[in-house]
């Protein structure tokens, strides 16, 4: 009864007539524009993009972006071993491993083994709980968890091979980050955290190319995604953010596996009037999603993070450590920490006082003082007891940013001040793990080792990584997943 007076208050105080049938103008004024535009908007996008992913063929993929592509997966397997042993990883199995079927999925760097859609889950929450994995930095994306969780787990169950899982990974990382660059960055700016709601279409097409579906079942397998779409960055800090990779993968693999036994849904998921352009973003640009498919490959755009926190913060970290090393600095030395950075950083960034290691990797105040002290930032900088630590606490509470409009994305100024008056000064452009600066195949071995040592021993660690450098090789992806298991 209440939603129906609010209703008609509503409609009364726009001067609407009840049972007129007149439309309120005045409260939907930007909705009229909108309506314009949804009414030129392309309508076979979805279609377009699910014919090029059935047509695709491994030969067509230029041998440059397979290289790439091997390098994303090799970063997602050891960012999967890194957080096999977390909290968030032990909870989320505790929770559901009861309610799983068939056991045909394993969860890398760990003995239990679930029903593929609970796999994909997992090992989506587990490559993304260290927050160390690959991004796509144009749209923000961490493109490698939902899609490569999904096919894992269904490759698994269907014994693909190296080739097979490559393709469909190439496929699925373009299919998310176009559809990201179609509605970024006005869709994140709105709070979604588009890895969880761009990654379910990766996940989708991926999983779709593997089971060989049609041009229709593939438009429907991207419809069923659309409707699936989810994911808040309010949730930073918490579970529930690598929860969105590996929601994303399930829910991806699910509208596959629908999609494969006809289950259908709208053939415009993407680009209809309500549908997921226009629900979720202010800005639509198609072309991003259709243009040039098969020429360019966005895999090819994918870096990889030297520092277990939010991408943003990464040219403040790289600027603050490499002040330290030229410096020797100590913190008794220091007496202020300032910061000029792009607005995005404080948006993201901007807990001044974290309590918990997950709060931390988005705390430019808890980064740019573990940095100075530890001289790193990985996943250990970034704990519940380096949260704790006086000496971090103590730094932290002498470091402070300003917003500048001028600053991009990927740079970062900062000014540390000493005890005795002196200042040092470092600009970073971009920082290291960037386009510009990418990292080096014995750097990503090196985070790869580092992070897999929580979960396998060295013997075992150094098979995995000859496995994930020669996947188009494998014959059976089950090859590289059992060297993963715990022995």
């Amino acid at each position: 009864m209440s939603n129906l007076l609010s209703r008609r208050t509503f409609m009364q105080a726009s001067g609407v007539a009840i049972g007129s049938g007149a439309i309120p103008l005045l409260p939907f004024t930007q909705s009229v524009a909108s309506a314009q535009e949804r009414a030129s908007a392309p309508v076979d996008v979805t279609r377009r993009l699910a014919r090029y992913l059935v047509n695709s063929n491994w030969t067509d993929i230029p041998q440059d972006v397979r290289t790439e592509a091997v390098r994303s997966v090799f970063n997602w397997v050891g960012c999967c071993l890194g957080g096999a042993r977390h909290i968030t990883t032990d909870r989320a199995l505790a929770a559901l491993a009861e309610f799983s079927g068939t056991p045909e999925g394993t969860v890398l760097g760990r003995r239990e083994r679930l029903d593929i859609l609970h796999a994909a889950l997992l090992n989506g929450i587990s490559s993304h709980v260290l927050d160390y994995d690959d991004t796509h930095l144009e749209t923000i994306i961490h493109p490698a968890g939902p899609v490569a969780s999904a096919i894992l787990a269904l490759g698994e169950k269907r014994n693909i091979s190296g080739e097979e899982f490559m393709h469909a990974f190439v496929l699925g990382v373009e299919t998310e980050c176009r559809i990201g660059k179609a509605v970024y960055p006005s869709h994140y700016d709105r709070g979604f955290h588009i890895t969880g709601t761009t990654g379910v279409f990766g996940a989708a097409a991926a999983s779709g190319k593997l089971l060989g579906l049609s041009e229709q079942q593939m438009v429907w397998a991207l419809g069923i995604a659309a409707t699936q779409s989810a994911g808040l960055k309010e949730m930073f800090g918490t579970m529930c953010k690598p929860f969105h990779p590996g929601s994303a993968a399930q829910n991806g693999l699910k509208a596959a596996l629908l999609a494969a036994k006809d289950f259908t849904s709208s053939d415009q998921g993407i680009e209809a009037p309500e549908g997921f352009a226009f629900t979720y973003s202010d800005v639509q640009d198609f072309s991003q999603v259709t243009d040039n498919l098969g020429s360019t490959f966005e895999v090819s755009r994918n870096t990889y993070k030297p520092f277990a926190c939010g991408i943003v913060t990464h040219p403040i970290i790289d600027g603050c450590i490499q002040l330290r090393n030229e410096n020797n600095l100590v913190p008794a030395q220091i007496a202020r920490v300032a910061l000029r950075v792009n607005p995005l950083v404080l948006s993201l960034t901007g807990k001044t006082t974290p309590q918990t290691g997950l709060e931390s990797k988005f705390s430019i105040y808890h980064a740019s003082a573990a940095a100075i002290i530890r001289g790193t930032a990985g996943p250990s900088e970034f704990t519940d007891a380096t949260v704790q630590n006086g000496e971090v606490i103590a730094l932290r509470g002498k470091v402070t940013a300003q917003i500048d409009e001028n600053v991009s994305e990927e740079e970062a100024f900062v000014s540390i001040t000493l005890n005795d008056g002196s200042v040092l000064d470092k600009h970073v452009e971009h920082a290291i793990g960037s386009m510009e600066r990418p990292m080096t195949r014995e750097a990503l071995e090196q985070k790869f080792s580092g992070q897999a040592a929580s979960a396998l021993p060295v013997d075992q660690i150094e098979r995995v990584m000859a496995l994930c450098w020669d996947i188009e090789s494998i014959t059976d992806i089950n090859e590289l997943i059992r060297a993963t298991v715990p022995v």
